[in-house]
């Protein structure tokens, strides 16, 4: 699939911003196996003083950026245009069993930026919670082919959550939006994260954007308007990082673009900095991914 990609975040301040310094991940780059990136475009406005473009450890498109002058908004806009290439699913049963999963990431060497002790341990989002745990357990017996247990987590939230914009906030810790079995798609991704890598099992967070319109005949996906979240949980060295989109109980296909990866949410948010001003602010996000008739 072909896709042009615009996101427009617009932050109005009630009182003007003397300085910002900010750090931006929504330039998607390319992923080998799923996508390649054949063009984008930022756009800021107000023009910034001093602008850096980078790549972070994880392999995710950077951007630095100094604003000195005072404004009343921050306007960023993103284009792009992204081919993306779905690979067929592995058989769920042919998949490692869990505990030989369990000893590959414990016997594992590589630290690269795709090694499974990244997605191993608790991360500053996403900590280790008892409850969560025990949960997630019954899809992991021990003699159980992991995809197997990773789809049947992902149906669970998906059956057991209420997608409900508001009833939590980008800071929201994975156990409160499991207290209360609602939340978004950062929520989601986040609670079935914890309750992997409470098993023992390694798992990522990924952000990035979904078709806004469906094909024809099938459904709207949900957070197709605006950045979505789901997890990939590493099924082994042979079969590597699988995504699995909780929100949606779908296996992340030729649907989903991935703008960033990391631990949690913190590694990838898409706007993180430090602004100098009083007062509160208005913050409004578009998203529209639309596919390109070849």
């Amino acid at each position: 699939m072909l896709y042009d990609i615009r996101q427009t975040t617009t932050y109005s301040y009630q009182v003007p911003v003397r300085v910002v310094r900010q750090v931006l991940r929504m330039t998607p780059v390319d992923r080998i196996g799923h996508q390649h990136v054949i063009a984008h475009i930022l756009d800021i406005d107000p023009d910034p003083a001093e602008l850096e473009h980078g790549i972070d450890f994880f392999g995710n498109g950077l951007t630095w950026l100094t604003i000195d002058q005072p404004h009343g908004h921050l306007s960023l806009t993103t284009r792009s245009r992204v081919d993306v290439t779905s690979t067929a699913l592995p058989d769920p049963a042919e998949t490692l069993l869990v505990d030989d999963v369990r000893a590959a990431a414990l016997e594992e060497a590589d630290l690269g930026p795709d090694a499974a002790a990244h997605g191993l341990f608790p991360s500053r989002a996403v900590p280790l919670d008892s409850e969560i745990t025990e949960w997630t357990a019954t899809s992991f017996r021990g003699d159980r082919p992991v995809l197997e247990g990773g789809l049947e987590l992902m149906h669970r939230v998906y059956e057991d959550f209420t997608y409900q914009p508001g009833a939590t906030h980008v800071a929201t810790p994975p156990h409160e939006a499991f207290a209360a079995k609602a939340g978004v798609c950062q929520d989601f991704a986040q609670v079935m994260i914890a309750g992997l890598r409470g098993l023992g099992l390694p798992a990522r967070y990924v952000s990035g954007y979904l078709r806004t319109i469906p094909p024809e005949g099938q459904p709207r996906l949900e957070g197709a308007d605006a950045t979505h979240a789901w997890v990939e949980i590493w099924c082994g060295p042979e079969a590597g990082w699988i995504g699995l989109d909780p929100t949606n109980a779908i296996p992340v296909g030729d649907d989903h673009i991935i703008l960033a990866v990391g631990r949690d949410y913190a590694d990838v948010a898409p706007v993180d900095g430090v602004i100098v001003t009083s007062g509160d602010h208005r913050l409004s996000v578009g998203v529209d991914v639309a596919p390109v008739v070849r």
